[in-house]
Protein backbone atom coordinates (compact mmCIF):
# COMPACT_ATOMS: atom_id res chain seq x y z
CA UNK A 1 0.00 0.00 0.00
CA UNK A 2 1.05 3.53 -0.64
CA UNK A 3 1.09 5.25 2.56
CA UNK A 4 1.03 9.11 2.14
CA UNK A 5 1.42 11.08 5.26
CA UNK A 6 0.58 14.92 5.24
CA UNK A 7 1.57 17.22 7.65
CA UNK A 8 1.79 21.40 7.43
CA UNK A 9 4.98 21.76 5.12
CA UNK A 10 5.88 18.18 5.47
CA UNK A 11 5.05 15.17 2.97
CA UNK A 12 5.95 11.64 3.38
CA UNK A 13 5.03 9.38 0.53
CA UNK A 14 6.43 5.48 1.06
CA UNK A 15 5.41 2.08 0.02
CA UNK A 16 3.61 0.41 -3.37
CA UNK A 17 0.71 0.14 -3.86
CA UNK A 18 0.36 -3.74 -5.06
CA UNK A 19 -1.78 -3.12 -7.54
CA UNK A 20 -0.15 -4.94 -9.98
CA UNK A 21 3.21 -6.29 -10.60
CA UNK A 22 6.26 -4.07 -10.57
CA UNK A 23 6.26 -1.67 -13.94
CA UNK A 24 2.85 -2.66 -14.43
CA UNK A 25 0.94 -0.78 -11.87
CA UNK A 26 -1.22 1.82 -12.66
CA UNK A 27 -1.79 3.05 -9.26
CA UNK A 28 1.64 3.35 -8.89
CA UNK A 29 2.02 5.15 -11.96
CA UNK A 30 -0.70 7.24 -11.18
CA UNK A 31 0.43 8.40 -7.84
CA UNK A 32 4.28 8.74 -9.22
CA UNK A 33 2.92 11.09 -12.45
CA UNK A 34 1.08 13.19 -9.80
CA UNK A 35 3.80 13.39 -7.30
CA UNK A 36 6.48 14.08 -9.79
CA UNK A 37 4.65 16.50 -12.28
CA UNK A 38 3.96 18.52 -8.97
CA UNK A 39 7.18 18.73 -7.53
CA UNK A 40 8.76 19.84 -11.21
CA UNK A 41 6.31 22.49 -11.50
CA UNK A 42 7.15 23.96 -7.82
CA UNK A 43 10.73 23.93 -8.84
CA UNK A 44 10.25 24.64 -12.37
CA UNK A 45 8.21 28.23 -10.81
CA UNK A 46 11.07 28.73 -7.74
CA UNK A 47 13.66 26.38 -7.74
CA UNK A 48 14.11 26.95 -3.98
CA UNK A 49 10.71 26.18 -3.06
CA UNK A 50 10.67 23.24 -1.88
CA UNK A 51 13.56 19.95 -0.88
CA UNK A 52 13.01 16.83 -2.18
CA UNK A 53 14.63 13.61 -0.97
CA UNK A 54 14.14 9.85 -3.21
CA UNK A 55 14.74 6.84 -1.41
CA UNK A 56 13.70 3.32 -1.80
CA UNK A 57 9.84 3.24 -1.26
CA UNK A 58 10.02 6.85 0.05
CA UNK A 59 9.94 10.45 -0.79
CA UNK A 60 10.18 12.91 1.06
CA UNK A 61 8.70 16.32 0.63
CA UNK A 62 9.60 19.81 2.59
CA UNK A 63 7.67 23.04 1.19
CA UNK A 64 10.18 26.39 1.97
CA UNK A 65 7.52 28.60 0.32
CA UNK A 66 4.63 30.37 1.01
CA UNK A 67 3.73 31.12 -2.25
CA UNK A 68 0.29 31.00 -3.49
CA UNK A 69 1.10 29.06 -6.48
CA UNK A 70 3.03 27.04 -5.24
CA UNK A 71 0.48 26.42 -2.24
CA UNK A 72 -2.31 25.85 -4.94
CA UNK A 73 0.05 22.97 -6.36
CA UNK A 74 0.68 21.16 -3.40
CA UNK A 75 -3.12 21.47 -3.20
CA UNK A 76 -4.26 19.86 -6.32
CA UNK A 77 -1.47 17.34 -5.77
CA UNK A 78 -2.71 16.45 -2.56
CA UNK A 79 -6.24 16.58 -4.48
CA UNK A 80 -5.22 14.32 -6.91
CA UNK A 81 -3.87 11.84 -4.42
CA UNK A 82 -7.59 12.05 -2.93
CA UNK A 83 -9.07 11.44 -6.19
CA UNK A 84 -6.51 8.37 -6.33
CA UNK A 85 -7.18 6.71 -2.79
CA UNK A 86 -10.98 7.07 -3.35
CA UNK A 87 -10.80 4.59 -6.22
CA UNK A 88 -7.67 2.44 -5.13
CA UNK A 89 -8.56 2.05 -1.27
CA UNK A 90 -7.01 -0.59 -1.09
CA UNK A 91 -3.84 0.23 -2.82
CA UNK A 92 -3.09 4.25 -1.88
CA UNK A 93 -4.20 5.83 1.95
CA UNK A 94 -3.45 9.51 2.76
CA UNK A 95 -3.61 10.52 6.27
CA UNK A 96 -3.15 14.34 7.38
CA UNK A 97 -1.96 15.47 10.16
CA UNK A 98 -5.28 16.70 11.18
CA UNK A 99 -6.80 13.60 11.14
CA UNK A 100 -4.19 12.07 14.06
Amino acid sequence: MIKVNIKKNHIVITGHANFADYGKDIVCASASSIVITSINACLRIDNSSLLYKEELDKLTIDIKSDSEIIKSIIENMIFLLEELAKTYKKNIKIVKEEDR
